[in-house]
């Protein structure tokens, strides 16, 4: 493990909560669903709306999380610019691949008759498999659910291929999971560079690419090329997180017509944020500097 992830993982969990604070909307569904209104209000942006969580082992856990997910669908039933994202080691994966795929049916049916969308986000490699089998099933039964994929590991360029015989929404991106070098790509320029390569061959296997990326350049690059394949806007998307700076981008894109959509996630247990803001942090740690530098300056 390398030194900045050491120091990521030995801060404790009040300092993480405290410095990865921009990228979460807040303690409740409400504060979710309020960030994902304003968004959309003053920004013009689409959200997908998150909770998180996904050390859950506890059947108690589990069910009390399909609970939460089933107060997200009320809530977000009657607003067209947000969709919901979860992961599968909340619903019950951490206990079997069956229990997983049960809990998320019920939710993914729940959603189904408002039009609501799920996506079922992709975590670390030793899920990948059941994951993709849990996304097929569903697929096979309901139209508003997609998947997540990452370019940085050597195996998704086949499955893209194999994904489903129905058009997916598919969000591609590098991911943020560090895996071992005989899976995954190491470094960041060649995984944009596959994330790129994904985007084509998603389009041509008739699937509607979500383009995760905070990278401008790459962002432009796939502009051009979107443009030059003659796509219409409406069979793709551009996907952000919450807290990351990218306002300007943002709107442009939104001036252009094209779906800008922030990933809004909130916390209902905080214990249950701790991973994924670590996450943030390691990814961009310059943002715990920016913080702290801004609370000392005052």
């Amino acid at each position: 493990m390398d030194l900045k992830r050491t120091l990521i993982d030995l801060m404790p969990a009040p300092l993480v909560r405290f410095v990865a604070a921009p990228y979460v909307a807040g303690k409740s569904l409400a504060v979710g669903v309020a960030k994902a209104d304003q968004l959309k209000k003053d920004l013009g942006l689409y959200s997908t709306v998150d909770l998180l969580g996904e050390e859950v082992f506890k059947r108690e856990d589990v069910e009390a999380t399909v609970a939460i997910y089933f107060r997200m669908i009320e809530a977000l039933k009657d607003r067209p610019y947000a969709s919901i994202s979860l992961k599968p080691t909340q619903l019950g994966m951490n206990e079997s691949e069956d229990y997983a795929y049960a809990n998320l049916h019920r939710v993914v049916a729940a959603a189904a008759p408002h039009g609501l969308h799920i996506t079922v986000d992709m975590e670390d490699h030793t899920f990948t498999d059941a994951t993709l089998r849990i996304f097929r099933k569903l697929r096979d039964e309901f139209d508003n659910v997609g998947i997540v994929l990452q370019s940085r590991l050597f195996r998704t360029t086949e499955d893209i291929r194999n994904l489903h015989a129905k058009p997916c929404k598919v969000r591609i991106c590098i991911g943020i999971y560090k895996e071992p070098a005989d899976i995954a790509l190491q470094e960041k320029p060649a995984m944009k560079e596959k994330l790129f390569e994904h985007v084509g061959l998603l389009l041509d296997h008739g699937h509607y690419p979500e383009i995760a990326t905070h990278e401008e350049s790459l962002v432009r690059r796939c502009l051009a090329y979107l443009e030059q394949r003659g796509v219409p806007t409406g069979k793709f998307e551009f996907q952000m997180l919450l807290g990351v700076p990218r306002t300007a981008l943002q709107q442009e894109l939104v001036k252009k017509g094209h779906v800008m959509r922030l990933y809004v996630p909130f916390a209902e247990e905080w214990q249950y944020a701790i991973h994924y803001l670590k996450r943030r942090l390691a990814a961009n740690p310059m943002m715990a500097m920016y913080v702290m530098k801004n609370l000392f300056s005052r």
